[in-house]
């Protein structure tokens, strides 16, 4: 129907822009000639165009496999931007510096809880760890690491229920190897 439209449209302009130059020709408006040049034009439109397809099988989509992305559709999934918590700048800068982070300067809000970053691309968050966790003494670093341990696997099951990886940044190999 819209092709019959335009043809339409087209063939009454073309006899508007006939008619116009008769008119400045002769002085007079030949209206038959409008009337009479569309109606022939409408059933050869018609004739030639192809019938549409009624749809068949092939063209609905699969159901969605049983481990569908349910995350997606729920709402606490849903990244929003906040301010930064880091507390200092040079937490704030690394944060910042996460290689495709789509919120630079920003925290973001997913499942209850604000990561200092996120990577759409790989669907990863992030949380960044700045401490001179080398400088302080052996005590001091184990005991870093079992207040801080429950609270990162924490962070970490609340992004994997959302769809996303987790990934802790530190700043020195020491602190790397002292997390699992």
């Amino acid at each position: 129907m819209g092709a019959v439209t335009v043809v339409g449209v087209l063939v009454v302009a073309v006899a508007i822009k006939e008619a116009l130059a008769d008119y400045e020709m002769k002085g007079t408006w030949p209206q038959e000639e409008v009337v009479t040049s569309t109606k022939p034009v409408l059933p050869a439109a018609t004739a030639h165009r192809k019938p549409k397809p009624e749809p068949s099988a092939q063209d609905v989509f699969p159901p969605a496999p049983p481990e569908s992305l349910d995350y997606e559709r729920r709402p606490e999934c849903r990244p929003i931007p906040g301010p930064p918590r880091g507390g200092n700048e040079p937490h704030n800068e690394c944060a910042d510096g996460v290689p495709g982070n789509a919120f630079s300067g920003l925290n973001v809000l997913v499942n209850g809880k604000y990561f200092d970053a996120l990577a759409p691309a790989i669907r990863t968050l992030w949380e960044v760890k700045t401490d001179d966790f080398e400088k302080q003494s052996p005590r001091s670093q184990d005991f870093f690491v079992k207040m801080k341990l429950p609270e990162l696997r924490r962070e970490k099951a609340l992004a994997r229920a959302c769809g996303y990886d987790f990934i802790i940044g530190v700043r020195s190999k020491a602190h790397k190897q002292a997390l699992p």
